[in-house]
């Protein structure tokens, strides 16, 4: 699957966000080194501790479903009202270090505006210094 073609399955993913509290709307896809796309959405909640991240969605769908090895996320977020995003949404920590928990220092995150305007960083590029089960 090409970077373009997932970042637009994310883009697709962000239409189904329900965030009335932020109005930031996210979307990811994440692909499994099997080929297989599991998609996620921000779900929020009035109380948000409760509130969960697109990628956490789509990691933890696949997870539930038994895949554990991952190549690549495409994540793409902005105000609800826009089509596309106007600027990049990096993962949050929380989400980081999910990813950590299941992928190598060289998984891909790719963090996009659109199919066309996307950047492509590292767990190890946007988690320095991190630690995991494996490392303890």
């Amino acid at each position: 699957m090409t970077n373009r073609e997932l970042i637009k399955l994310a883009l697709e993913a962000r239409k189904m966000a329900y965030s009335p509290y932020s109005d930031f709307s996210v979307g990811a896809a994440l692909l499994c080194k099997d080929g297989s796309v599991y998609t996620g959405c921000n779900i929020e909640n009035s109380a948000f501790s409760p509130t969960n991240c697109a990628e956490r969605t789509a990691f933890f769908k696949a997870v539930s479903e038994g895949k554990r090895e991952f190549e690549k996320i495409a994540v793409v977020g902005g105000a609800s009202l826009e089509d596309t995003p106007s600027n990049y949404c990096p993962p949050c920590g929380v989400c980081r270090q999910v990813m950590k928990e299941f992928c190598s220092a060289d998984f891909e995150i790719i963090i996009a505006k659109n199919p066309d305007d996307f950047k492509i960083l590292t767990l190890s590029e946007i988690l320095p210094l991190s630690f995991d089960k494996r490392e303890v």
